[in-house]
């Protein structure tokens, strides 16, 4: 048997890998929105982190309208606004629809240590509003189930609690804003800070019925006229 000396032996050790075939991919628009997943997760699941949201399953006419927020200015977020800044509509509704099409469960909902009376406030702004404050619920706009309602409004079950305050209080700070008339900016501001809370606790809390689709509108509950709605901006 061929005995090498132990430093050839040592030196086709490490030779072996690099003389391995570089692995191929495949030039696919799923390969290349692997970006997209270092931060939304896998298949667009969520990242762990509590902040970056959701992005598989909802309404393609959602996505693409904050795709191109970015993109014109009216989201900020530097890491998602240099991505897509150099992209065109035709690209950026590609992508919308690939991530739209992506149908995986939702997790359990995070335990929340919450007042009963807090999670009941919550529970009142979502489904029936607050007409004394001119607040209408999130239902009358995102679904009576709370999961999106067709062509570009998504839904608000299956998102993470330090989600939901942020994107509302980016609403009140102009960090987001959509075509006039932009009611998701009316209605955030009229949100106190005990009411922000109390919505954001109770949907964060709420499991995600399946199949959870978006649904067509209602004839006998029109949603309110919002220029995020027209496939221009976008609710939430």
């Amino acid at each position: 048997m061929t005995r090498h000396a132990p430093w050839l032996t040592l030196a086709l050790s490490f030779a072996g890998p690099a003389l391995a075939a570089p692995a191929l991919l495949q030039d696919t628009l799923a390969q290349r929105l692997v970006a997209c997943t270092v931060c939304h997760g896998d298949q667009g699941r969520a990242a762990p982190d509590g902040y970056q949201p959701r992005i598989a399953g909802k309404p393609a006419g959602y996505l693409y309208n904050q795709l191109l927020n970015f993109r014109d200015g009216r989201r900020h977020y530097g890491p998602m606004v240099g991505l897509v800044s150099p992209l065109s509509d035709t690209y950026l509704r590609e992508i919308a629809n690939h991530f739209a099409a992506i149908d995986v469960p939702y997790p359990a909902p995070s335990a929340l240590n919450e007042a009963a009376a807090l999670l009941q406030r919550g529970r009142q702004l979502a489904l029936e509003g607050d007409a004394a404050k001119q607040l209408p619920a999130c239902a009358a706009c995102h679904g009576a189930a709370l999961t999106g309602v067709l062509p570009a409004t998504p839904g608000l079950l299956g998102l993470p609690r330090d989600y939901l305050i942020g994107q509302l209080g980016a609403w009140v700070t102009q960090q987001r804003q959509a075509h006039a008339p932009d009611c998701m900016a009316d209605i955030s501001r009229r949100l106190n800070g005990s009411d922000l809370g109390a919505v954001s606790a109770w949907l964060a809390s709420q499991p995600v019925p399946a199949p959870a689709k978006a649904v067509t509108p209602s004839a006998s509950l029109p949603p309110l006229r919002c220029g995020s709605a027209g496939g221009h901006g976008a609710n939430r």
